[in-house]
């Protein structure tokens, strides 16, 4: 790990307090809320990541050949402790200010290792389980280097970029994961960067 910590880490407003968030609405229906440095004792929670996190490496067919994920990866299932319990005030704090309008709150926990600017994740949308055929969030805290979240409008359109920054959150909602993609794209270089993805129930 090479992550060059900040000396003088950001203060983060706290878990509870929502009122720097920004919502950019896209089309059809979708939309994307950003907020810079929400994450408290982020440094901290980036070390416990990588060292405490049952990391794997995936495999999977693309074509005529079996490849590597480009990432590391691991899933908490609902119940399953956390490895920061910031992470868990986080997904706490989350369900209390989304689940009036989502109707449900925050329950998995996909963790996502980019080690260098090598690893990514191709265009996607998390649509397996009920983000399907129905709207739902998908919140993402990001630890580590900063890295590119691009999405597009599903069939072709224009795209956006957001940079995540250490201890930054963002959430994507409404029916963003069925009308738009989303990816982390490969860079020349950066540095490790970890994101934690929450999501409800039944939702991949």
């Amino acid at each position: 790990m090479d992550f060059q910590s900040t000396l003088f880490e950001t203060p983060a407003a706290g878990l509870t307090d929502f009122t720097a968030l920004e919502r950019r609405v896209l089309t059809r229906g979708a939309w994307v809320d950003v907020l810079r440095t929400w994450v408290p004792r982020a440094d901290e929670v980036f070390a416990a990541l990588v060292s405490e996190v049952p990391w794997r490496a995936e495999r999977r067919e693309m074509y005529d050949r079996v490849v590597d994920v480009p990432r590391l990866v691991h899933t908490y299932l609902g119940g399953q402790p956390l490895p920061h319990p910031v992470l868990t005030e986080a997904r706490e704090a989350l369900g209390d200010h989304y689940e009036p309008e989502l109707g449900e709150r925050f329950v998995t926990a996909g963790c996502c290792y980019y080690r260098d600017g090598n690893d990514s994740v191709a265009w996607h949308g998390d649509r397996v389980g009920r983000a399907r055929s129905h709207d739902t969030m998908v919140a993402i805290v990001s630890f580590g280097d900063p890295r590119r979240l691009c999405l597009r409008p599903r069939g072709g359109g224009e795209s956006i970029a957001i940079e995540m920054g250490h201890g930054d959150l963002v959430v994507m909602g409404g029916s963003c994961q069925r009308t738009w993609e989303h990816a982390v794209p490969k860079v020349a270089a950066a540095g490790p960067r970890i994101s934690v993805q929450f999501r409800p129930r039944n939702v991949f």
